[in-house]
């Protein structure tokens, strides 16, 4: 028999400022990895190319949190900056228990990951990456390693056809070709061998001296072995498998077998692509700077990974950026060689907000007209010239120049000028989505391109006006 407990929407706000603060950024950890290792592997070197055509992804929190509106997991963590708020909010064990009970409730019955793909592609995504299982521990795929878990009889959605949403997830985007990505997080709070009961969490790490206790933190690492296991066996190929929880690293404390993980992942998924993220070394073969965008492009393959509001996960309260600010980061990351792996948190019901659904159409009606700039491209040199972003095309015969305007409709100058690196000849400009025939200069790395008048006020371009140089 169990305890019921009610839900109470709007429970938790772990933000502060507005802005949510991640745990890479309590913990002091610098996520622009100075350290970077280059893979060996000749597959996964050449997965990594891969990857980063894509450019442009699609992140996604889902889990039981979603029944109070919270932000994902944080809030069961005893740490200084997380607010409780709500009728359990007095006592930290009755919290967690009402938490952990949120299992009996989560019955996600609009579950439609068709729908998602649809929007996704249309968008000009072309990789995903889901939440197998966040750091409270419950598993949105079915592990035969624990009980906590969305296909668990405890859990209402379980009698549902497609309870084992990771791979109706990950079967309806691979029918599309996006590449696939395991999110998994490495802490466990609700595992007793990493939160052990006999002793009250103090913060997001483990809560007892693992030296004094090999055999607890040996079952654990056996135990987040067995659990990747699964997910590298039963849920058909894996291109990228994305840890979360930095702070589980090998500095003495808290370290998991990362070369006995990997070569198993690899043995079932050669070239498998592995995101140890904020864990400098031969696992982090790519770096993730979460919530930001580098001044200027890294040496090294690099995603930056940003919510499409303000919370990881769905949450009634959020607000969604605007479409011209998307686009917007859009341009800028991959201007600088990154890729845009952009969240959106599914609700309790198994959907997303209309907003979100609105965001992904605005921003494929440009990708129609200027993802030819985007999808494999390459940075190039000056990178951004006041509002104007440039990519170059892989055989290097096309600069494309993004004008951003600060209006969702385009109104142009007169005149668009540049700079440009290392052009000694342009065969021709072109405004994509537009057959207007432009005139330009080029001059002392120069470009200066001649707007007619229709085209300045009447050119139909949203966000950001894209210039293909022919060289």
């Amino acid at each position: 028999m169990r305890k019921s407990f009610a839900v109470f929407p709007l429970l938790v706000a772990c933000m502060l400022t507005g802005k949510q603060v991640s745990a890479q950024e309590k913990e002091g950890v610098h996520e622009m990895s100075k350290d970077y290792q280059a893979p060996k592997d000749p597959l996964v070197i050449r997965k990594l190319s891969q990857w980063q055509d894509q450019r442009f992804g699609l992140f996604m929190h889902w889990g039981t949190y979603t029944l109070w509106g919270e932000v994902e997991s944080w809030s069961i963590c005893p740490v200084d900056w997380v607010v409780r708020k709500g009728p359990y909010s007095e006592d930290y064990n009755t919290y967690r228990s009402a938490y952990e009970h949120l299992q009996y409730d989560f019955n996600p019955v609009q579950f439609n990951p068709e729908k998602w793909e649809k929007a996704a592609n249309a968008a000009g995504m072309r990789y995903v990456v889901f939440t197998t299982k966040h750091h409270d521990g419950f598993c949105m795929f079915d592990t035969k390693e624990t009980d906590y878990k969305i296909t668990s009889p405890n859990t209402p959605f379980s009698k549902n056809p497609r309870s084992n949403v990771t791979k109706e997830i990950f079967d309806a985007f691979r029918k599309d070709s996006f590449m696939i990505g395991a999110y998994f997080s490495k802490p466990d709070w609700h595992s007793q061998d990493f939160w052990w009961k006999y002793y009250p969490p103090k913060d997001e790490h483990v809560n007892y001296d693992i030296k004094k206790f090999p055999e607890r933190w040996k079952r654990f690492n056996d135990y987040t072995y067995n659990q990747i296991q699964e997910l590298m066996t039963g849920y058909g190929p894996i291109d990228i498998l994305w840890l979360d929880g930095g702070w589980v690293r090998p500095d003495g404390k808290q370290s998991l077998d990362m070369p006995r993980i990997v070569d198993m992942a690899r043995s079932h998924q050669p070239g498998l692509i592995v995101v140890d993220r904020t864990v400098p070394g031969e696992y982090e073969n790519y770096t993730t700077p979460e919530q930001s965008i580098p001044d200027k492009p890294l040496p090294y393959p690099w995603e930056t990974c940003m919510t499409m509001g303000y919370s990881w996960s769905y949450s009634p309260r959020d607000e969604y950026k605007p479409s011209r600010q998307l686009v917007s980061l859009l341009v800028k990351i991959v201007s600088r060689g990154g890729n845009f792996l952009l969240n959106i948190g599914p609700s309790e019901k198994g959907d997303w907000a209309p907003d979100a659904y609105k965001r992904l159409e605005d921003m494929g009606k440009w990708m129609a007209i200027n993802g030819e700039g985007i999808h494999a491209s390459r940075p190039v040199a000056p990178y951004s010239d006041k509002n104007v972003y440039f990519t170059q095309s892989k055989d290097q015969h096309s600069i494309y120049a993004y004008y951003l305007s600060e209006t969702d409709d385009i109104t142009l100058p007169a005149e668009v000028s540049f700079a440009v690196t290392d052009v000694k000849k342009i065969n021709k400009i072109s405004l994509l989505g537009s057959k207007a025939k432009l005139q330009w200069t080029l001059k002392d790395g120069q470009v200066t391109i001649k707007i007619p008048k229709n085209v300045q006020t009447q050119n139909g371009l949203k966000y950001s006006a894209a210039f293909k140089i022919s060289v």
